[in-house]
């Protein structure tokens, strides 16, 4: 991504809103970098300089503003539209692939050299994989800090650091002062846990987004879908059982009225995996969407413009597991969504773990009592007494086995094409099925199920390879499209007739 000088530089006089996380100003004479919004006294031009990433400026020696808090930008779009290789590597770094590994790891499950991957972030990214991921954890170790009443050792130990020796280290290179200075400073600017937590038990965080979010038409989604047991969701909140930190927890994620961010609570049984819970529930509602970008690529459609204006700000729903949305995915194969429901349900029920976190969140988490099971233990599992059709209850066995033994890879360690490849090889799932688990847990922007007779008859009858040729036009969006004409076009009514020959498939 080439960064024009002029255009930041204008973006940064004006404070606007849309660059932000797009670029960070790092500003010569102070040592700091900004965001676009930075409520500072803009520097004078020739005392800029511009980075594509926040790892970029803190390589080059800059130190995160204090004022509009580097942490608590949206985030660089998940993908730059300048290498796919990139992009799943940035996934898979937020997700913590380099807390416990190294590079050459990295680049290994990515199928690229270490040298090549390395070369690749410095053209795109502006700094290298382990710059990026120490970047990652710096910002969330000082979003910790200012958001919650963690420890010291709970805020390290959640950010990835390895010791409290290196985390105290890193913040006082980064930004020449303590942990403890840190959190008093944000406590002195009326921030800290008071306002994030708001009473509630748990640990509050916030999750940024680039505005317009429709959270109406989120949860209804996923509110439809919501495995019983496991989840809920609402006009008010989304809530859901999880396995995180060798154990069982719950997380809930509200809106916040005129806020351009999400309230997230987590009750979980230690906080080694908040950092990754954090970015499983940005995966989950989309967070790192750029509206703008998909806004002008699929608006320039004529068909789909008017979509575009009835719901701003879409966003494709994701998953909290890829394992868990591709076993909905299969149960929802020629069902209707409420029987594809309480086949999830059923099978929680029989296979899955009572949660063993007791202490809940308030209002209304006291009917979540179930995790999902694992893949080993569905490998191991009879399923023909679900009331599943033989077929489909040993294609969900056969995936479990093939996921726990790692020949299948649900994550951003494969592009598009591999991983539709590799799950339809999976006898039961056809590339209805695989495109729609690349689109929701896989967050593949370009994913997208053709056979799909919903989206052909919310086109007018199209043909199948009609629509393959009119989607050309929508790349990279166009899972986005599909989401635009699944959800404005049929409110309440599941997208239809996948590989299938009639019924709905409830995925």
């Amino acid at each position: 991504m080439r960064l024009d000088e002029d255009t930041c530089y204008r973006a940064l006089e004006a404070r606007d809103a849309r660059f932000d996380g797009r670029f960070f100003t790092g500003v010569r004479s102070t040592g700091i970098y900004c965001r676009p919004v930075c409520p500072a006294r803009t520097p004078r031009r020739e005392g800029c300089v511009f980075f594509r990433s926040a790892a970029a400026a803190q390589e080059a020696g800059y130190r995160p503003c204090l004022r509009c808090r580097p942490e608590a930008s949206p985030g660089t779009p998940a993908w730059l539209g300048t290498s796919a290789t990139v992009s799943r590597a940035l996934r898979l770094i937020a997700e913590g692939a380099l807390d416990d590994a190294d590079a050459p790891a990295l680049a290994a499950r990515l199928g690229v050299g270490e040298r090549h991957l390395r070369r690749l972030f410095l053209r795109h990214v502006g700094a290298s994989p382990l710059a990026v991921a120490q970047t990652r954890r710096l910002l969330f170790a000082k979003k910790l800090l200012d958001e919650t009443a963690l420890s010291m050792t709970e805020v390290a130990l959640a950010s990835g650091f390895s010791s409290v020796r290196r985390f105290n280290d890193a913040i006082r290179a980064a930004y020449a002062r303590t942990p403890r200075e840190l959190r008093g400073a944000a406590a002195r600017r009326g921030g800290g846990p008071a306002r994030a937590d708001s009473g509630a038990p748990g640990i509050a965080l916030r999750l940024p987004f680039r505005p317009p979010l429709d959270w109406d038409a989120l949860a209804g989604f996923l509110g439809e879908r919501a495995i019983p047991g496991v989840e809920s969701a609402g006009p008010g909140a989304y809530r859901r059982t999880v396995r995180a930190s060798g154990g069982h927890g719950v997380v809930e994620v509200c809106p916040v009225r005129g806020e351009p961010w999400l309230l997230a609570r987590l009750r979980l049984p230690g906080t080694e995996g908040l950092s990754c819970c954090a970015e499983r529930l940005r995966r989950l509602f989309d967070l790192g969407a750029d509206p703008q970008a998909i806004a002008a690529q699929l608006g320039a459609d004529p068909r789909l413009a008017p979509r575009i204006a009835a719901m701003p700000g879409v966003r494709v729903p994701g998953a909290w597991d890829g394992f868990e949305l591709a076993v909905r995915a299969i149960l929802g194969q020629q069902v209707s969504v409420r029987a594809a429901t309480q086949l999830a349900g059923r099978l929680v029920e029989r296979h899955g773990e009572p949660l063993s976190l007791r202490a809940c969140l308030p209002g209304g988490a006291e009917g979540l009592r179930l995790v999902f099971p694992t893949p080993e233990a569905l490998a191991a599992a009879d399923l023909t007494d679900l009331g599943l059709p033989r077929a489909r209850a040993a294609a969900i066995t056969s995936l479990a086995a093939r996921v726990a033994r790692g020949e299948v890879a649900l994550d951003a360690s494969r592009g598009l094409e591999e991983t539709v490849r590799a799950l339809t090889c999976v006898p039961g799932i056809g590339e209805w099925t695989a495109q729609y688990i690349a689109m929701r847990a896989l967050r593949e922007p370009d994913a997208f199920p053709a056979t799909d007779l919903g989206l052909r008859r919310a086109l007018g009858g199209v043909s199948g390879a009609d629509l393959l040729s009119m989607a050309e036009a929508w790349r990279p969006w166009r899972a986005y499209a599909a989401v635009l004409l699944w959800m404005v076009d049929m409110r309440g009514v599941d997208p239809a007739e996948g590989e299938v020959s009639r019924g709905a498939l409830a995925g």
